[in-house]
């Protein structure tokens, strides 16, 4: 057993132990533990059973601790009704989906049904439950400041990691390197290249979001540093998609609150190209071909990475059954990968979130699941406009991670809840809470009793300045 397994072990161990003091510092080094969870050294399964890993255990610890302690902290579940509905038709969805899987499994049968039901059930829906425990704890000021923080820091330890896997030149060299070498994130980290790139897209803004927090004027180095080693972490992905979501995100929340930045935006057009050559290689490849003739053209297979030849045969499939899709894994079920195999098209999903849910669950199923987003990055810009700084910060985390991922989606990822997004579900309903306190507040009603003998002021009362 090496050093490094020892280290995680006694530090789930303490934060196991810790969760019967106080569950939800638990919940945030749980969160925390997503920066390293998918590592080439973070041990997948314990004695051989799936399903058993450190993680897993730590996770089922702090929630027998929050379902022992919620009387004692007289906390009652206060979740908006049609949040609460919407959350139910999402979770229909997924089930349906996966019982369709279960009931037709044509081509693939080489797919166990255990773990089938273990990847895209359990997993699913474990990957959205830690979210939904910091909704009902974070009821303070100061275990909003703390939950905020730990998703912060996870970015920018992803980041970092980024930065120690790549090598300087494949930032600041011609591109050929950063085409090289950026599948190797996906061995060292387990995050795939697209998926850290759509994680670090919103996180940038978000650190920026938050610097309003730091009271202490000498302090915001380290978070223009944070933010700037988050922003250079994403270059090192060379994520195209990830590339559109950072530009579209920042573009729109100086639309929204930093419209005075928007003078900038040409300055950073022109600077990029300069300070990150390798990474404008990348998002501009396919752009700019010779062909025969010697006329300049522009290569869309390069540009889309074949996605653009692809997507059609995608889109025709959903055109014969729109209004229900086909259930999970439809790209398998449907026999739509062997076809696309047989044309030296290897793609396992549509690479594009819209399509997805689409083909597997149709009209009806992506219903719920869209205006479920849409209500929440409602929510998310009007928390980010406020004049509250911590609501501020906290509607500018959640708005800057949801809108990577509504543009990043265009490439890849999935509105399924996924480790990939368990950051993005945390700042989502940590928003939640704050919009739920602001409309209490807004009502008039006052908090009487907070757990943890925390002083009792509603986080909603704090001003603006002392925000």
């Amino acid at each position: 057993m090496s050093f490094r397994h020892l280290a995680l072990y006694a530090v789930v161990a303490g934060l196991s132990v810790y969760a019967w003091k106080d569950w939800f510092k638990s919940l945030c080094g749980l969160i925390l533990l997503m920066a390293i969870i998918e590592h080439e050294d973070m041990p997948k399964t314990m004695f051989g059973i799936q399903g058993l890993n450190t993680w897993n255990m730590l996770f089922v610890v702090i929630a027998l601790a929050w379902a022992a302690s919620r009387q004692r902290e007289g906390l009652t579940w206060d979740i908006p009704r049609h949040i609460g509905v919407l959350l139910f038709l999402y979770l229909t969805v997924i089930l349906i989906g996966v019982f369709r899987a279960i009931g037709d499994r044509s081509y693939i049968q080489g797919y166990p049904l255990k773990n089938l039901i273990s990847e895209e059930l359990i997993n699913t829906i474990k990957w959205g439950l830690p979210a939904l425990l910091l909704f009902d704890g974070c009821r303070t000021r100061r275990r909003t400041v703390l939950a905020l923080v730990c998703i912060l820091v996870l970015y920018v330890i992803v980041a970092v990691q980024v930065a120690r896997f790549m090598p300087p030149g494949a930032a600041f060299g011609d591109g050929e390197l950063l085409n090289r070498l950026r599948m190797r994130l996906g061995r060292y980290i387990g995050y795939s290249a697209c998926d850290i790139s759509a994680m670090l897209a919103g996180a940038s803004w978000a650190v920026l979001a938050a610097l309003p927090l730091i009271r202490n004027k000498k302090y915001w180095a380290m978070g223009l540093l944070a933010a700037g080693v988050v922003a250079y972490g994403q270059a090192l992905t060379g994520g195209r998609a990830g590339f559109i979501a950072w530009g579209a995100t920042g573009f729109l929340l100086c639309v929204l609150k930093w419209r005075k930045y928007l003078a900038l935006a040409p300055v950073v057009v022109i600077l990029l190209p300069v300070v990150f050559p390798a990474a404008t290689a990348r998002m501009l490849s396919g752009f700019g071909q010779t062909d025969a003739a010697g006329q300049t053209t522009t290569d869309e297979d390069a540009m889309t990475s074949g996605r653009n030849v692809m997507w059609p045969h995608v889109i025709e499939k959903i055109g014969e059954s729109p209004v229900v899709g086909y259930g999970r894994l439809a790209m398998q079920r449907t026999g739509l990968y062997d076809e696309l195999l047989s044309m030296d098209m290897p793609f396992a999903h549509p690479h594009n979130v819209y399509l997805e849910t689409l083909l597997e669950n149709g009209i009806v199923g992506s219903l719920p699941i869209v205006v479920f987003w849409g209500i929440l990055l409602v929510y998310s810009a009007a928390l980010f406009r406020s004049d509250n700084r911590l609501y501020t910060a906290v509607g500018g985390l959640s708005l800057g991670l949801i809108l990577a991922q509504i543009f990043a989606g265009i490439g890849a990822q999935h509105y399924y809840p996924r480790v990939s997004t368990l950051g993005m579900w945390a700042a989502t309903f940590l928003m939640l809470r704050a919009h739920v306190e602001e409309e209490r507040a807004q009502a008039g009603l006052v908090v009487e009793e907070l757990p943890l003998g925390m002083t009792p002021v509603p986080m909603v009362a704090v001003s603006a300045d002392a925000g």
